[in-house]
C-alpha cells in the first residue's frame, strides 16, 4: 500500500484559551498519570476518564471532591500547570493520551522526563517549560479562575496584562503547527518513497512478492 493513501489525524496546534488548572506537585510519574491496569488498550480515545485516577477517585470509584480536575470549571480546562520533573516513570505513550482525551492540550511545568516530553510533540499536545517563579504567577489565575492564552506562533502566554514568551524547538513547533506526527513527516515525502518504489519494482521485481 502506498503511503499516500495513509492519513494523519494529529490536531493542529496555533492558538489557546482556557482557565488553566493548578496541580502543584513535582515528580508526577506516567503512572500517576495514567495507572498501569488502564493500558490493555492501544486506542487513543476513552482514556480521559481514568486521568490521574488514583488522585480523581476514591477506592469505591466516587470522585473525591478536593481535586481539581472534579471541580467546575477545571473539568473543562484545556491547559495544565503543574511540578517540575512532570511525566518522570515509564515511557508509556498512553499519558499523553490520557491528557489529550480528557481535553487538556498545554502542560506548563518547570521541566518534564525526556521521553514524555517527546511523546506530548508527537500526540498535539504542547508541553511548555517555565521558571518556578513565572509558574506561580501563573497558577493565580487558575486560583482566580481566570483565563490565559496561548499562542504558540508566537510563543507566549498573555495573562491579563501581562506576556511571557517561552523557548521551543523549531521542528518541534512546526510539527504542532502543521499537526504533523510521525506518519505525517513521512507522508510529506511520500512521492519520493512511491517512486522509488516504483523504480525498485520495475529494475527488482524479485524483491516483491506480489
Amino acid at each position: 500500500m502506498m503511503l499516500g493513501n495513509i492519513k494523519n489525524k494529529m490536531q493542529k496546534f496555533n492558538k489557546l484559551k482556557s482557565i488553566p488548572a493548578y496541580l502543584p506537585i513535582v515528580n508526577i510519574d506516567t503512572d500517576m498519570i495514567i495507572p498501569k491496569q488502564f493500558l490493555k488498550t492501544i486506542k487513543r480515545t476513552g482514556l480521559g476518564k481514568n486521568l490521574f485516577f488514583e488522585m480523581r477517585y476514591d477506592n469505591d470509584g466516587k470522585e473525591i471532591k478536593d481535586f481539581i480536575l472534579n471541580n467546575k470549571p477545571f473539568t473543562n480546562s484545556k491547559i495544565l500547570i503543574t511540578g517540575n520533573n512532570f511525566g518522570c516513570g515509564s515511557s508509556r505513550e498512553h499519558a499523553p493520551w490520557a491528557l489529550l482525551d480528557f481535553g487538556i492540550t498545554c502542560v506548563i511545568s518547570s521541566s518534564y522526563a525526556d521521553i514524555f516530553y517527546s511523546n506530548c510533540f508527537k500526540n498535539g499536545i504542547l508541553p511548555i517549560i517555565l521558571q518556578e517563579e513565572k509558574i506561580k504567577e501563573l497558577s493565580e489565575y487558575s486560583s482566580r479562575k481566570e483565563e490565559i492564552s496561548i499562542n504558540l506562533s508566537d510563543q507566549k502566554i498573555t495573562y491579563g496584562n501581562n506576556e511571557i514568551r517561552f523557548d521551543i524547538d523549531p521542528f518541534k513547533k512546526k510539527c504542532l503547527l502543521e499537526g504533523l506526527d510521525d506518519i505525517a513527516l513521512s507522508l510529506e515525502k511520500s512521492t519520493k518513497m512511491d517512486l522509488f518504489e516504483k523504480k525498485l519494482k520495475e529494475t527488482k521485481p524479485w524483491i516483491f512478492n506480489d
